[in-house]
């Protein structure tokens, strides 16, 4: 056991500071620093990074996940006891908000102080090394948010106002102190990327979180105020050439020594550039591996929340299906939820199960039945899905920090005591209300990693809309990987309010379909249709655009999942 002290020291006469290079403080407040930490030991060290085409994300809150806090100050080990939650759900990949220390015990994580240095609140560094390990050993990839357009503004902590030196009452020394200091919506504190000093630190302090913490990937905070002074396309008198250099100079790092590690960049502008090739510091994209993509999410979305069928926009949806960036499917993540869009802020949309149905979630019918054909196309598109912690219960509480107010509640799941105890053990069958929606995402989410080896397709790059019916309101896409049988996979989903008896689609191959998934089971939900579809032949036969053809029944805001042996 090595001995922990706390140290502070004076820089220049400007009162004490935490070293901004510290793994550990005390608290942001409190001016401490912790050195001569205990050294982690890892028990997991043969995990291997799924591949990006198999990933499923679960976005996590370390202070609002947790089914109980068992440690009010060591929340990350409260997110490790529930790892067997996410692994019965079938993700294999948590990103989590924000871990660096920031003012108080209570955030978000996107007020950053001091960004080498793990939340006290949540356990520091040996908590989210645990976290990390745990994970691992079940088999689940940790994602980390970090965020590097803007720096806490607070003089008695992290690097605002470093030294007594400062222009125009701004950050100082490392912050840029003219025009270019107010990023869009969080304040006068942009850090100065021209200077080199801050772009280590930055560049730096990323590959920390890889190499010290086993973290398999970063997720970057609003990457367009790091571009752009004004988060904008096209303003070239506004972009920031040092912030693009900071971007390329952090992706090159990490592709020349860790290329399986996963870079995501929140631009939300779907420009090409950010998922292109650096092609060296000066020219060339930014270098991320993948963007958060808002076409999806507005095209979806938009479709389900509609109050009439009527004006439900399939043929936005078949677009939305289709798109990518430079070719490739897997440069995007999509979503339906996320914790933005959720935010407990009367601007924000709110959940998508209470926007179909306000007010009256848990005994809607509408809200379960249209939610859970977005998460359908969600996890057969063609992209990286994520999905939003609670989604998978129907949560209809708006994300926050406040874990009465905004957590995710574990009695939708199971309402037996220490169920999390006897179902870990594989010992007991939930009987939360919503356990029936928690079984359907499973279940198509096992489809999506190809579980049982016979839907493979779901993990190709390729897909063909074939079947848009604005009027039927019925769409149907192919999805494979090679082709030929259990890779071809056939997706059809009835965004109306009503059933089809023998609907006839295109198939592109002869033979027997099976039907592998069908929404509509009243396993999933007792109040669901009782349609019932079967297995079908395909013949031959012009239909489509394809040359055979089947038909299938197909029940009320429905989504079918079928493909070959």
């Amino acid at each position: 056991m090595k001995h922990k002290e706390v140290r502070n020291f004076e820089i220049d006469g400007s009162g004490e500071k935490i070293d901004p290079w510290a793994r550990e403080v005390t608290s942001s407040a409190g001016k401490s620093v912790v050195v001569d930490e205990e050294e982690y030991q890892w028990q997991c060290n043969d995990f291997v990074m799924p591949p990006w085409n198999e990933l499923v994300i679960y976005q996590v809150h370390p202070c609002t996940f947790p089914d109980q806090i068992r440690r009010p100050i060591d929340q990350l080990y409260d997110v490790a006891e529930d790892l067997w939650y996410l692994k019965e759900l079938g993700v294999n990949a948590i990103q989590l908000l924000p871990t660096s220390e920031f003012a108080g015990n209570i955030s978000w994580g996107y007020n950053p102080s001091n960004i080498f240095a793990v939340e006290s609140s949540y356990g520091g560094p040996s908590a989210l090394k645990y976290l990390i390990d745990q994970a691992h050993s079940n088999g689940i990839a940790v994602l980390l948010d970090v965020v590097y357009n803007h720096l806490q503004a607070d003089a008695s902590i992290g690097l605002w106002q470093f030294t007594r030196w400062n222009e125009n009452s701004l950050g100082g020394v490392f912050f840029y102190n003219d025009w270019r200091a107010t990023t869009e919506g969080f304040g006068d504190n942009r850090p100065d990327f021209g200077r080199p000093e801050v772009r280590d630190f930055l560049r730096e302090n990323a590959l920390m979180w890889l190499n010290e913490y086993r973290v398999d990937g970063l997720r970057f905070d609003s990457v367009g105020n790091i571009r752009n002074v004004h988060d904008r396309d096209d303003d070239p008198g506004s972009d920031l050439a040092d912030g693009w250099l900071l971007l390329r100079s952090i992706n090159n790092s990490v592709n020349a020594s860790q290329p399986w590690k996963i870079m995501i960049a929140e631009d939300l502008k779907s420009n090409a550039g950010i998922t292109q090739g650096t092609d060296g510091d000066w020219q060339g994209g930014a270098g991320f591996d993948s963007q958060w993509e808002e076409k999806f999410y507005g095209a979806v979305c938009g479709a389900l929340t509609r109050f009439q069928d009527m004006d439900r926009s399939i043929v936005q949806v078949a677009s939305a299906l289709k798109a990518n960036f430079n070719g490739d499917a897997f440069q995007r993540v999509i979503y339906l939820e996320n914790h933005d869009k959720v935010a407990d802020k009367e601007a924000r949309p709110g959940r998508l199960p209470d926007q179909i149905e306000p007010g009256n979630v848990d005994d809607g019918w509408y809200a379960k039945k249209l939610s859970t054909l977005g998460a359908v196309l969600l996890f057969t598109a063609p992209a990286i899905p994520m999905m939003h912690q609670g989604q998978e219960l129907l949560e209809w509480r708006r994300f926050g920090d406040n874990p009465e107010r905004n957590g995710v509640d574990w009695n939708r799941f199971c309402s037996k005591p220490d169920c999390a105890t006897c179902h870990a053990n594989y010992s007991c069958e939930p009987n939360g209300k919503f356990f029936g929606i928690f079984r359907l995402y499973r279940d198509v989410i096992k489809l999506r990693r190809n579980w049982f080896n016979c839907t493979r397709g779901l993990r190709g790059r390729h897909i063909h809309v074939f079947h848009v019916h604005e009027k039927n309101k019925v769409l149907a896409f192919h999805r494979w990987e090679n082709g030929g049988p259990r890779d071809d996979v056939i997706v059809v989903a009835n965004f109306a309010d009503r059933t089809y008896s023998n609907y006839i689609i295109g198939l592109p191959r002869e033979g027997h379909w099976r039907v592998r998934f069908n929404s509509n089971w009243t396993g999933y939900d007792s109040a669901a249709h009782d349609i019932a579809t079967f297995d079908l032949d395909a013949i031959s036969g012009d239909w489509d655009g394809l040359n055979f053809q089947g038909n299938l029944n197909i029940g009320p805001y429905a989504a079918i999942i079928l493909s070959q042996d």
